[in-house]
């Protein structure tokens, strides 16, 4: 385990090249360091990117000086709970793939975040994703490979009125959607993208058709 000091945030800064004044840095890559906490950040404030994934961390912390972040990057972690980005005004995207995050929550104060990427989380219940609501910004949204079981996530997701990249598959409700991809691209007439391909514009005409009984 290695602690995040102030010392070994200098050795970093000397060793990528980057400034040794830490807050003339706008990005630093304290990626796959065996960091269990982030902390002593306070004088990093020009941060606009952050790479922290494949540590130990088990909590959004120690980020509150941070204030110009645009690209967050904490995949590859043990985070149990979305917190403590209120400070991030900015943010326009945040990678939390590949943790423990079992609620989407704390994300109203975020009106610039655009993409939210949450594959492979703990994510099941309907009630947990209404966080999702707080934050009409998001364009992008990966919830690939959780455990959403119930069909009704669509019906909440058709709420969120910029989304254009959605990624869904991997979760057990999708084996519960008759014509799955056909009827997603009808509910969500904005959508550029789905799963594993764009959502072209006569992938859409045949969708709606197909949809309304009217089959080509």
């Amino acid at each position: 385990m290695t602690e995040m000091t102030k010392k070994v945030l200098l050795d970093i800064c000397k060793k990528l090249e980057l400034y040794r004044t830490p807050e003339l840095n706008d990005k630093l890559f304290l990626h796959y360091k065996g960091f269990r906490r982030v902390e002593n950040l306070e004088e990093y404030t020009g941060l606009k990117c952050l790479y922290l994934e494949g540590n130990g961390l088990q909590k959004i912390e120690g980020l509150e000086n941070q204030k110009e972040m645009r690209s967050l990057f904490l995949q590859e972690n043990c985070i149990e709970k979305i917190e403590g980005l209120d400070s991030m005004i900015h943010l326009d995207s945040i990678n939390l793939n590949q943790n423990f995050v079992s609620k989407i929550e704390n994300l109203g104060a975020l009106k610039k975040l655009q993409t939210l990427q949450l594959q492979r989380n703990n994510l099941k219940k309907i009630e947990d994703l209404k966080g999702l609501l707080e934050c009409p910004s998001i364009m992008c949204l990966d919830m690939q490979n959780n455990k959403i079981d119930d069909p009704a996530v669509l019906d909440l997701l058709v709420k969120m009125p910029n989304l254009r990249v959605l990624y869904l598959k991997g979760n057990p409700f999708i084996k519960k959607v008759r014509f799955y991809r056909k009827n997603v691209i009808n509910m969500f007439p904005g959508l550029k993208y789905l799963d594993d391909r764009p959502v072209f514009d006569e992938d859409r005409s045949r969708a709606v058709a197909w949809c309304t009984g009217f089959e080509k």
